[in-house]
């Protein structure tokens, strides 16, 4: 059993992955990402779900990678295995072969940004918000913002790290829906019930065509 997230199921074909480490505050360790991974894979596969929604515990969404991971860079196994980690963890998101939508309960940050922007749609509480703190001392994961939101803003975005409140991230497009904390897991099942009019293979046919289209991602974390 999963120890870092909770997965969730309902007879409608909603799956959700919940990241469940509020006590740090949804960090994505290599644990965690590899069970979002297997979790993915999973789902993607059972004919029962037709769409995946992922979301954090607490009041953040995710504050991006445990840091505390990248103290031990200079052992090779360790370093080896944490960039592993992370290439499959991005590209299992970005190639799910299901609809996905991440509900953004609150701050998406670094590593946090980029899982909601690679998903297909956002819905985000008023007290999320996205910025880019690690440009002062990492890479930034540039290309699927810059597929989602054009260059201009993705440049402005991840060379300056500024934060974008809910409302903003709403006029500029960055989200579908911007609703009270309360009110997320409602707008969120709104969402998913438009989605469900569809039959799952012809979700999985759209999904393979936004898949196509969006080109070829570079197989390494470091080259998005």
């Amino acid at each position: 059993m999963p120890e870092h997230i909770r997965v969730t199921g309902s007879p409608t074909g909603v799956a959700t992955v919940t990241l469940a480490r509020p006590e740090k505050k949804n960090a994505l360790s290599i644990a965690l990402r590899d069970e979002v991974s297997d979790a993915f894979d999973a789902l993607g596969r059972d004919p029962a779900v037709k769409v995946i929604v992922i979301t954090g515990s607490g009041d953040v969404f995710s504050a991006g990678f445990d840091l505390k991971e990248f103290r031990d860079l200079a052992d090779p196994e360790h370093a080896r295995r944490l960039w592993a980690s992370s290439d499959r963890f991005h590209h299992t998101v970005l190639s799910c072969p299901l609809p996905t939508i991440a509900a953004v309960n609150g701050p998406a940050l670094a590593g946090g940004f980029d899982l909601a922007i690679l998903c297909d749609l956002r819905i985000a509480a008023t007290t999320a918000s996205f910025a880019h703190p690690e440009i002062a001392f990492g890479d930034v994961v540039y290309g699927p913002l810059h597929e989602l939101v054009g260059g201009a803003l993705a440049r402005e975005i991840t060379l300056t790290g500024r934060t974008v409140a809910a409302a903003e991230a709403l006029a500029l497009h960055l989200v579908s829906a911007v609703v009270p904390p309360d009110e997320l897991p409602a707008e969120v099942e709104r969402w998913t019930e438009r989605i469900l009019q569809a039959p799952r293979e012809l979700l999985v046919r759209t999904k393979q065509k936004i898949i196509r289209r969006s080109g070829s991602h570079p197989a390494r974390t470091l080259d998005l």
